[in-house]
């Protein structure tokens, strides 16, 4: 049985080391392809008051030679709502990712929205952070009997 074993232990080993592999030759770059440059990736709300939703709209430009198509937008949790420009941005031409974060929780928080296009660099993680500040509950009235 041993020996059963070890064979076909062995004749595997031999099967995988003997199998091939094929990779894709990588696509060329395409000069003209749309490229995705912001103004900025991060934004700092500084503090702001917990209970009051905050928005923040990036400034997108297509820097590259065809147009830029942005494809999506995701938020790391459901707290943050993207929207984006939906048509394509031409060569040259300005869009925008805006992000609005609902401020619940107090605190110190950063949250990411993940943009996807058509660009050279195709994935592009934007970042909104800041304080939110506690609202000040009322003290509870003793209660009387």
């Amino acid at each position: 049985m041993k020996k059963l074993i070890l064979t076909a232990f062995i004749a595997c080993v031999g099967f995988i080391a003997n199998a091939q592999t094929t990779t894709q030759p990588a696509a060329p770059e395409n000069p003209n392809q749309a490229d995705i440059k912001f103004e900025k990736e991060t934004h700092d709300f500084g503090t702001i008051p917990q209970g009051t939703p905050v928005t923040y709209q990036f400034s997108v430009k297509n820097t590259g030679k065809e147009p830029l198509i942005i494809t999506s937008a995701s938020a790391s949790c459901g707290c943050t709502i993207p929207d984006w420009t939906r048509e394509p941005i031409k060569p040259g031409k300005e869009g925008y990712v805006k992000a609005t974060y609902n401020a619940a929780s107090p605190g110190d928080f950063t949250k990411s929205v993940t943009v996807m296009s058509n660009a050279k660099k195709s994935t592009v993680i934007l970042y909104l952070k800041g304080t939110v500040k506690p609202n000040d509950a009322p003290a509870a009235a003793p209660a009387s009997h």
